[in-house]
């Protein structure tokens, strides 16, 4: 596996769990 897929793939899950806990504090109910 080539270094830029690593970097790509560790962006996207980076960038997913950003969303997920922008989520969670913007609806505290959900939770």
């Amino acid at each position: 596996m080539t270094a830029t897929l690593m970097i790509v793939l560790a962006g996207a899950c980076a960038v997913g769990l950003f969303i997920y806990l922008f989520y969670a504090l913007m609806k505290p109910e959900r939770f």
